[in-house]
């Protein structure tokens, strides 16, 4: 028989219950006069309620769900709300098509342009005129198309600038070059040149004003990455603590037994850092200050990067990215044999050999290294060797294809824009289910979520977007990912004993 407070709570459940759909078909009756742009819309308000309005009718009928299925359903809500957004922005785009078209003909019905003809050479001088490009700049730009390098045939107003239709008469690099430097002659460093691939699958040149290019750091985002640096450092010494086994926030006194980790571990991230900016110097490109993640469980999750300047090619997108994973890379495995070597004995860190099972690079280098010593239950392990495979996990959280991270950026310099869209989808889906199916392990859900919010957008197309790396440069991509997945994936408990990783 229900309680009293029973009888109290279902009728107010209810109520709001019914407040909530109320509002939506409300929402949906306002929204549908306004077509499709409306119903999307309302489809986004409908996403963000929906976790919330399930978690409350669960909750009010004694249901209760996990924080990290909590954080799924949002992780999952965010990813199609972002989705809405995109759909939102290209219906958008092609209703104001729509307006501009219809706002032509009438011009045409009312006599404005009886001159013109659909096809006719005359519908290109009538693009132009609506360019955002003044005139005069517009007849010097088409001066520097030709039949040995792109043979422009139809001009479209696009954002700030203009996109040239045609046909490519020679290789991508070889007309790049020749039609940015007859730009620059020209116009000098008013204008940047963009070889890339259009909707239909052709090459076009795109000329936008140099107005659009990346701009420096403000001085607030200077001062969120100083903040961010600070934070990271915190919870570098709790993490390294965490290693010794106390609590830093309760041991303030034991900080300096902590610094010693906490530096090897900013060696680890500097060394990320300084390989991206090795890179971009070499390439011209200018990098923004790094931008930490700090994380309770492992210290930092790395650094966000942003691009200050346009990439020249696929190929200086390429060598910048990969170059912060591979040197960090280098010297955490540099750490990590090093302490491999190192152990046995008495060693500081006495841990499960299962320990070990939780990656199948530490796991096969220490098989390597200490042999028959792992057939015991339990190991004595030298603190290099737990640093060294720290530094391994962040090197491939950022190599994860996905977005604007390392891995993301590789995928995308490899195999171009569409590719990388897709490999973005699904790290986030395989994301969200390694924590769904995992929620004792809250990395993968965390990083997720800094995915989602942060580093989702691909990286803006480079000026000769056509020219694809070569051969080597891809080879190393698939062998960086693949190294990544080796340090992420863990033995099956079966397959460990076989090598005979625990007894």
């Amino acid at each position: 028989m229900p309680t009293t407070l029973d009888q109290f709570l279902v009728p107010i459940v209810f109520a709001i219950f019914a407040l909530a759909i109320g509002v939506l078909v409300w929402g949906y009756r306002r929204a549908k006069p306004f077509g499709k742009l409306g119903k999307l819309a309302w489809l986004q308000s409908v996403v963000l309620m929906a976790p919330w309005l399930l978690y409350f009718v669960l909750f009010s009928f004694g249901l209760s769900i996990s924080l990290p299925a909590v954080l799924v359903l949002l992780l999952v809500s965010g990813g199609i709300y972002i989705y809405l957004g995109r759909q939102m922005r290209e219906e958008g785009q092609a209703e104001l098509l729509r307006q501009k078209a219809a706002q032509r003909l009438q011009d045409l019905a009312n006599g404005a342009d009886k001159t013109t003809v659909l096809g006719d050479s005359t519908a290109n001088t009538n693009l132009e005129e609506t360019s955002p490009i003044p005139p005069e700049d517009l007849a010097i730009i088409k001066g520097i198309f030709s039949i040995d390098s792109f043979f422009a045939t139809e001009t479209i107003a696009y954002q700030e600038g203009a996109i040239f239709k045609g046909n490519l008469r020679t290789e991508a690099e070889d007309a790049f070059g020749k039609l940015s430097g007859k730009l620059k002659e020209l116009m000098g460093e008013k204008y940047r040149l963009f070889l890339v691939e259009g909707s239909e699958d052709r090459p076009v040149v795109v000329i936008l004003p140099s107005t659009n290019d990346p701009q420096p750091s403000t001085l607030a985002q200077k001062n969120l990455a100083v903040v961010l640096l600070v934070a990271t450092i915190v919870t570098t010494l709790e993490a390294s603590a965490a290693l010794l086994g106390f609590d830093l926030v309760d041991n303030w006194q034991r900080v300096g037994e902590t610094v010693p980790l906490a530096i090897a571990v900013g060696i680890i991230l500097l060394a990320h850092e300084l390989g991206h900016l090795w890179q971009a110097k070499k390439w011209g490109v200018r990098l923004s200050w790094p931008f930490l993640l700090p994380n309770w469980q492992i210290g930092s999750f790395g650094a966000i990067t942003r691009f200050e300047s346009l990439l020249p090619s696929r190929n200086a997108l390429f060598d910048v990215a990969i170059a912060g994973p591979a040197i960090g890379g280098l010297v955490s495995l540099l750490f990590l044999i090093v302490g491999l070597n190192l152990s046995g004995g008495n060693n500081l860190f006495q841990l499960p050999v299962q320990f070990l099972q939780g990656s199948l690079l530490v796991g096969t280098l220490a098989k390597l290294i200490l042999g028959s010593a792992l057939k015991s239950s339990v190991i004595s392990i030298h603190p290099l060797t737990v640093l060294g495979w720290l530094g391994l996990v962040i090197n491939a959280l950022n190599l994860l294809p996905a977005g604007q991270l390392d891995g993301g950026r590789i995928v995308q310099a490899i195999y171009g824009r569409k590719v990388a869209r897709r490999t973005t989808i699904a790290t986030l889906v395989i994301l969200g289910a390694v924590s769904l199916f995992n929620p004792a392990n809250p990395i993968p859900l965390y990083w997720a979520i800094v995915v989602l919010f942060l580093q989702r957008q691909l990286e803006r197309p480079s000026l000769n977007e056509l020219t694809e790396p070569d051969d080597t440069r891809a080879g190393l991509g698939l062998l960086a990912l693949l190294l990544m997945l080796l340090t992420l994936i863990p033995f099956s408990p079966n397959w460990a004993l076989r090598l005979g990783i625990g007894g």
